[in-house]
């Protein structure tokens, strides 16, 4: 067991079912929000803009409002840390420590190609018509 999985007296005080829904709870959305990313991306590159592109666009862009209002971490974090997780992470159990570490970096030019591909199919559109 690494460090970051050892049970701590904050665990014994709460159970661990808490600490297992926060982390369950996370990784429901972050699924929800690696979805909707992989969507705007296939849409852009189909040079599709509906309505679902655009729910998509609002839950990656709430996503990442929430994230960085939060000072670029996780407000599940303290949740965490405050049900027994040794270093506050939501995602430790549930992905692969490297990915979940990664993830903003990972996210940043998906985002980025997200928004040319969409830009450049708006623009495209608005000199066809």
């Amino acid at each position: 067991m690494t460090d970051h999985h050892r049970v701590t007296p904050r665990d014994h005080r709460h159970g661990r079912a808490p600490l297992v829904a926060v982390k369950a709870i996370h990784t429901a959305v972050w699924l929800t929000v690696e979805s909707s990313m992989v969507f705007l991306l296939v849409a852009g590159l189909a040079k599709r803009a509906d309505r679902s592109a655009a729910l998509a666009a609002a839950i990656v862009v709430g996503e990442s409002v929430v994230f960085a209002a939060n000072g670029w971490r996780c407000p599940l974090t303290g949740v965490a840390e405050s049900l027994g997780a040794e270093h506050g992470s939501v995602t430790d159990i549930y992905l692969p420590s490297w990915f979940a570490r990664n993830l903003p970096a990972i996210h940043v030019p998906l985002i980025v190609l997200a928004v040319y591909l969409h830009s450049r199919n708006l623009r495209n559109r608005r000199v066809s018509h």
